[in-house]
C-alpha cells in the first residue's frame, strides 16, 4: 500500500478528458488575469517626494534607486531590529531571484528595501546569499509611507520615473505576492500541493499545519550564502 493516498488511476482516454475540462477553466483564468493586467496598466498614479534611503555608498535619492531605468519593483523586506535571522518568508522570496537582469530589457529594476540599519542590512544580504540591491529606510520616512514601516509587514511596490518625479503605481501584499514567484506555482501544480491543512484537497492527502513546508533562514543560507 502507498504511504499515501493516491488520486484515481484511469484510461488514457478518460484522462484525456479530465485534463481537457479542466485546461477549460485554467485557460478562463489565464485571460482574466490578462484582462486584470490590462487594468492594472490604467491604474492613476501617486507622486512621492524624492525621499533619501541609505545604500551600500551612502545616502541615495530614491529617483536615483531607478539606476536610469523608468521603471521600479521594491519588495520591503521585515526586520526584527537585532535578530540573527530574519524573517524566513521574506528571505526565500527574495533569494529566488538570482539573476533579474531580464528587467534591463523592459526598463525596469527589482530592488529590497528594508527598515534595518544598512550596514546590518547589508550583513544580512550576504550571510543569506541574497544578489539583489539592497537599500535601508532607517533613515527615511520612505518605508512607513508606502505601508511598511519598521515593525510592519511585507509587501511589494511599483514604482513609475519621470525625469526627477517619482510615482507610485501599485502594490500588493501578503498573497498577492505568491504570484510573482516560481516557487508557489510550482508547488501548486504538484500533487499534493504545498501539504497544508487550509488547502481544498481530497481525503488522505498529506498534510500539515501552514508555512511546515517553507525552508528557514538558515537553510537558505546554507544553499545560497558564502561556504
Amino acid at each position: 500500500m502507498p504511504a499515501n493516498a493516491l488520486p484515481p488511476i484511469v484510461d488514457r482516454r478518460t484522462w484525456d478528458e479530465e485534463i481537457a475540462r479542466l485546461r477549460v477553466r485554467e485557460k478562463a483564468a489565464t485571460r482574466e488575469l490578462d484582462d486584470i493586467a490590462a487594468a492594472r496598466r490604467r491604474l492613476p498614479m501617486l507622486e512621492l517626494p524624492n525621499y533619501l534611503l541609505d545604500s551600500a555608498d551612502g545616502p541615495v535619492r530614491l529617483v536615483d534607486v531607478f539606476d536610469g531605468r523608468s521603471q521600479l519593483i521594491v519588495y520591503s523586506h521585515m526586520w526584527s531590529p537585532g535578530a540573527q535571522w530574519q524573517c524566513s518568508g521574506c528571505t526565500g522570496y527574495t533569494a529566488q531571484f538570482r539573476e533579474p537582469h531580464f528587467l534591463d530589457n523592459y526598463d525596469a529594476r527589482f530592488v529590497v528595501v528594508t527598515a534595518g540599519p544598512i550596514d546590518e542590512a547589508l550583513a544580512y544580504r550576504a550571510a543569506v546569499g541574497n544578489l539583489l540591491p539592497w537599500y535601508s529606510t532607517a533613515n527615511s520616512d520612505f518605508g512607513a509611507d508606502i505601508g511598511a514601516p519598521p515593525g510592519g509587514g511585507f509587501m511589494l511596490n511599483v514604482f513609475l520615473r519621470d525625469g526627477d518625479r517619482v510615482f507610485r503605481s501599485w502594490y500588493t501584499t501578503g498573497r498577492g505576492i505568491e504570484a510573482l514567484s516560481h516557487t508557489f506555482a510550482l508547488i501548486d501544480a504538484l500533487p499534493y500541493g504545498r501539504r497544508e491543512d487550509w488547502q481544498d484537497s481530497p481525503t488522505g492527502w498529506p498534510q500539515g499545519p501552514a508555512y511546515t513546508g517553507w525552508q528557514s533562514s538558515p537553510e537558505i543560507a546554507g544553499h545560497y550564502g558564502p561556504g
